[in-house]
């Protein structure tokens, strides 16, 4: 090797970003290999590359041990005969001979090529893996190569994404160079380089659609508090601002619809509820379940965020959902365990429940005017005071 290798290995560490020391440690490192293997020794030795000349150098180290402790004369020398050569030496120095073999730059060449190459290789994997490491959770467009057990592999840019059939979307098909947005997942190492795990369900593609159409959601005005999806089918996403001249759900849905439109559109006509969030769980759990209307909401149990919710009867389908994906999605939206009942339902529990109440808290002022509420049925009051007419004709 010369010099021009030292000015490759230097233009190397501009183009990829490989430190020039660390490439010249490795080539040492796979030359002491090289030279063990084809010179068929067990010596100690150290190779040594003059970053200036590009001169190449094998040195054979041996310590120097007292004569009763010599064992193998490959790698260990007698004091005696260390102090032959420098009688500076003393037990545990380490005495160097140079056995450079005439035909070593031969050699030395085709190792660094092979070092050379691996380290690029894993430079270029090093530099993927970060790239797309920090942009875990945002979206790529991405062009389909192949497809495979149902797999797809997309290239977006550097590298294949990886699109397994969990995280496509039901009754979207692909073909081969099809260009889509997709949701970056999670990123891995692996002994291949780095894998993107890819997906076209997850509910942070909507997210970050979103945030790409609407400029208000981008620059902090209006915030996505909470979303929930089934892909293909329907995606509810609850938002919010600060502001109160800003409307939140009429920014997201843009003038005449145009920008959920265009969301829907990239989404193959999935259809998105965009709701209004609020602090208040009860105004919250009633906007969730839209588009079907609520009469009453009551909080069965706030420590459990659970909650009943109470419907007219020609709503209770609605606020159900088709196998009850409206309130399945409502309740992962909210964060509230959510109990739908009409009101024929409700009004027709109501009095077992105060019967329930009365027995358990009979000596109770207080429960008995709790369950008085202009929530419950009037006819409950009624009740209670029937039961001690009762009890004077028995006598």
């Amino acid at each position: 090797m010369n010099k021009e290798f030292i000015q490759a290995i230097e233009d190397l560490e501009k183009e990829k970003h490989i430190s020039k020391e660390i490439l010249l440690e490795a080539i040492e490192s796979a030359l002491v290999s090289a030279y063990k293997k084809n010179y068929g020794t067990s010596q100690n030795v150290r190779v040594d590359i003059n970053q200036d000349t590009g001169d190449i150098n094998v040195y054979m180290r041996m310590d120097v041990v007292d004569d009763d402790d010599f064992e193998d004369d490959l790698t260990q020398i007698t004091l005696e005969e260390a102090m032959e050569i420098d009688p500076r030496y003393e037990v545990g120095d380490v005495v160097e001979y140079q056995v450079t073999p005439r035909d070593f730059g031969r050699i030395a060449a085709q190792t660094a090529k092979q070092v050379v190459v691996q380290r690029i290789r894993e430079a270029e994997r090093g530099m993927i893996f970060d790239n797309f490491i920090t942009r875990q959770g945002e979206i790529v467009t991405g062009t389909v190569q192949r497809v495979s057990n149902e797999t797809l592999f997309i290239n977006v840019g550097n590298t294949e994404g990886i699109l397994s059939p969990n995280e496509q979307v039901p009754g979207e098909h692909y073909n081969i160079n099809d260009r889509l947005k997709v949701y970056i997942m999670d990123v891995r190492k692996s002994n291949k380089g780095p894998q993107v795990f890819l997906s076209r369900s997850h509910p942070g593609l909507v997210k970050r659609l979103f945030e790409l159409e609407v400029p208000e959601i981008e620059d902090g005005t209006v915030e996505i508090k909470g979303i929930a999806r089934e892909a293909g089918s329907r995606t509810k996403m609850a938002v919010y601002t600060e502001f109160e001249n800003v409307d939140p759900v009429g920014a997201c849905v843009g003038t005449r619809g145009a920008r959920v439109q265009a969301i829907v559109d990239e989404l193959h006509g999935e259809k998105i509820d965009i709701i209004t969030w609020s602090e208040d769980p009860k105004v919250l759990i009633a906007n969730v379940l839209s588009p079907s209307k609520v009469e009453q909401v009551i909080i069965s149990d706030e420590a459990e965020k659970s909650a009943t919710v109470v419907v007219p009867d020609y709503q209770l389908s609605l606020a159900i959902g088709k196998e009850g994906q409206n309130v399945r999605l409502a309740a992962r939206v909210s964060g509230w365990k959510i109990d739908i009942k009409s009101r024929s339902q409700y009004e027709a529990s109501a009095p077992d429940l105060v019967e329930i109440e009365e027995i358990e808290d009979f000596d109770e002022p207080e429960a008995v005017e709790t369950l008085q509420t202009p929530e419950m049925p009037q006819a409950m009051p009624e009740e209670v005071l029937e039961e001690p007419e009762l009890t004077e004709v028995e006598e």
